[in-house]
């Protein structure tokens, strides 16, 4: 399982200045608890390299989960995002701890959200720390999904959530959550469907008619998920930075023997 979504929104603070108007967003009910997991991930091209395999790993204290995801790319890169959130009848994000770097990632990130206080810190390349502090609202998200799909109704039209956008001024975006299709797929033979949820940075006022038309539009990200009780993760795609290609994200089973 993994929280890519923070990899999509990564570098869009041009995009994120000129955001208006967030509309209302709750924190999601918790109608399957999140438990301790270890799971493998891989990451390919849309004509299917393999670029990069990853870790998900989730460890479970009380309410409290630590969550963790990282990718090692084969050019030596490193994507690594660690989240803490509580899950006592709603989704809250604790802290978020996100690191990309590597030639893979054209603008390194080090960013911490500790959702509990507000405070930001963005270590940049040279080692140096910035801090600040933004009046967070409850239902910030970062590094959360695709736990949290894992507890929206396929039926439910429209979830929002809220986001902080790292860089030199960090953001508060707007995501707008819809199924908007689905995907046939087997497992051993056995043909199934996956919900296509797609996730979608809102622009407000002027700026969203001109983003799409100067190419600054944040790609679409989608993540599938097969309805049932819990939900299961099939695959995700989008950019994992401003302007990157569409990655594939898939789990992955060990191979044995040479």
């Amino acid at each position: 399982m993994c929280a890519s979504l923070t990899r999509l929104l990564g570098a869009t603070s041009l995009l994120a200045a000129i955001l208006t108007g967030l509309a209302d967003a709750e924190p999601i009910h918790v109608r399957f608890a999140q438990g301790s997991s270890h799971g493998f991930l891989a990451i390919r091209t849309l004509d299917g390299k393999l670029i990069a395999t990853g870790e998900s790993t989730q460890i479970v204290h009380g309410d409290r989960v630590t969550s963790r995801l990282i990718f090692r790319f084969r050019d030596g890169s490193i994507d690594d995002d660690t989240t803490i959130f509580t899950q006592r009848e709603v989704f809250r994000l604790v802290s978020d701890h996100h690191i990309q770097h590597g030639p893979s990632f054209p603008k390194p990130i080090d960013f911490i959200i500790e959702a509990t206080t507000g405070n930001l810190t963005t270590r940049v390349e040279d080692g140096t720390l910035t801090k600040e502090h933004m009046d967070l609202p409850p239902d910030v998200s970062n590094g959360l999904p695709p736990n949290l799909l894992l507890n929206i109704p396929p039926s439910t039209a429209e979830t929002k959530i809220s986001y902080v956008v790292p860089g030199k001024k960090p953001r508060l975006i707007l995501v707008s959550i819809k199924p908007t299709g689905s995907l046939a797929f087997t497992v051993g033979g056995l043909r199934r469907q996956a919900t296509d949820f797609t996730l979608h940075i809102e622009l407000g006022g002027a700026s969203g008619m001109v983003a799409p038309m100067i190419g600054k539009q944040p790609a679409d990200y989608h993540i599938w998920l097969q309805s049932g009780a819990p939900p299961a993760f099939v695959r995700e795609e989008g950019p994992l930075y401003e302007g990157g290609p569409i990655w594939r994200i898939e789990e992955i089973s060990p191979t044995f023997g040479r």
